[in-house]
């Protein structure tokens, strides 16, 4: 490809590294398999965050400050994190799971080069603006789409009681995913964020950017003690139903709205985020079942990422056990729990650490359709620049064959996203 088919690109960046950003689909894979990333992360400072704002928001910034928490030249939104900060064996204190506006987050401090897995780090400043040099670290891992998706704070402005404020913040990343992901519009997608507080505005919202190239699902962030099948939310669903976007799904841990249990955790932040990731998409996609989220609105698909997998198929299992045993407390549903995961109506990332066993158990019991490619890149949870080669290495696919493993690398992700 000559350099004058790439845009934005610093010369002296990708002459350093001999390598060309590609910006079309006629390049070599991964090992002659595509890959779709469906876990990977953006978290633009608050000053980056800013310039994507309204103009009629601007004037609105100063009611941000209590939120603000800076470390080093980094300030960032920090919205009512609770810091999990007890170790085990000590007695509880009233601090360690109180929630502090601007305060610390959960991993700040405790999650570190020596405690992740990178093998390169990822290049300065993917997180925040630099679309360019994510596209580089694409090309060195293989990656061939990355769905991106913001920090905690996203999530954490679901804590506002004026919803507006946190409707602005929205607007705001949507225009910077816009700017982002028009670098490479084939590589590089994202979500429309929608608070659940505000239906009108979340509806709206959605009408005004489902075709946009960069759009690829929707999440829905619903207020704590919301539940999915809210029948306030339809109108939401049933515009979504229409544009054919499904729902994506990512875990918390220590900001708002928190997860199922979030009080019960003994105050320690290890235990909280194994509880945390699992435990909310279970309880999602429990009522996108039940609710008949899945029944009512066909067009409607859903995902979760950074959740782990090996918990799906015994869920679904116990699922349809308690909605049988416990009679009458659903409505009939038109198929078994199970049943929606093995026919792709919910997929699930699956994560690398859990391995390869795990990974074929899941396959097993659910089929090849239901699991997703994903690295948690630029986090250190991620294998990088290995985590692809990781997963296309694992024994089993010889056994399962290579149509099972195009679709977890990318097939899975492409039928479940909304790519155009």
């Amino acid at each position: 490809m000559s350099t004058s088919n790439i845009r934005h690109v610093d010369e002296a960046l990708w002459r350093r590294h001999n390598v060309t950003i590609r910006l079309f689909e006629d390049y070599e894979m991964k090992n002659g398999y595509r890959v779709v990333d469906i876990d990977t992360h953006v978290n633009p400072s608050y000053d980056t965050l800013v310039k994507y704002v309204d103009p009629s928001f601007r004037s609105r910034l100063d009611e941000l400050k209590p939120y603000l928490r800076t470390v080093g030249s980094y300030t960032a939104l920090s919205m009512a994190s609770i810091p999990f900060d007890r170790f085990p064996g000590e007695a509880p204190a009233d601090d360690d799971v109180r929630p502090v506006l601007g305060g610390r987050g959960a991993l700040e401090g405790r999650v570190s080069k020596t405690s992740g897995h990178h093998r390169v780090d990822p290049r300065h400043g993917v997180s925040d603006e630099n679309a360019e040099g994510r596209l580089l670290d694409m090309d060195m891992e293989g990656r061939d789409v990355d769905v991106i998706i913001p920090g905690t704070w996203a999530n954490g402005l679901s804590s506002l009681e004026d919803v507006s404020l946190a409707e602005g913040l929205y607007a705001a990343y949507h225009n910077y995913m816009r700017e982002y992901c028009s670098t490479s519009p084939d590589r590089l997608k994202s979500l429309i964020l929608v608070p659940c507080a505000d239906i009108e505005w979340a509806v709206s919202e959605v009408k005004a950017l489902a075709n946009e190239k960069w759009v690829a699902a929707v999440t829905p962030i619903l207020p704590e003690g919301m539940p999915v099948d809210h029948p306030a939310i339809d109108p939401l669903w049933e515009v979504m139903n229409d544009a054919h976007l499904p729902i994506l799904h990512h875990s918390f841990t220590f900001e708002a709205p928190y997860f199922p249990g979030y009080r019960d955790m003994w105050g320690n932040v290890a235990v909280a985020r194994t509880a945390a990731h699992p435990w909310g998409a279970a309880r999602l996609l429990s009522y996108l079942i039940v609710g008949r989220i899945f029944d009512r609105f066909p067009n409607i698909n859903a995902g979760a990422a950074e959740v782990g997998h090996g918990w799906l198929p015994h869920w679904l299992i116990r699922l349809g056990e308690m909605v049988s045993y416990v009679a009458g407390t659903t409505p009939p549903t038109e198929y078994k729990p199970i049943e929606y995961a093995q026919m792709g109506r919910f997929k699930c990332g699956a994560e690398p650490f859990e391995g390869p066993e795990m990974t074929k158990a899941c396959i097993d019991l659910l089929g090849t359709g239901c699991l997703m490619h994903q690295s948690d890149y630029p986090h250190n949870e991620a294998h990088f620049p290995d985590t692809a080669e990781i997963v296309i290495n694992w024994p089993f696919w010889k056994e399962l064959g290579d149509e099972a493993l195009q679709s977890h690398m990318s097939g899975n992700a492409e039928s479940f996203l909304r790519l155009i």
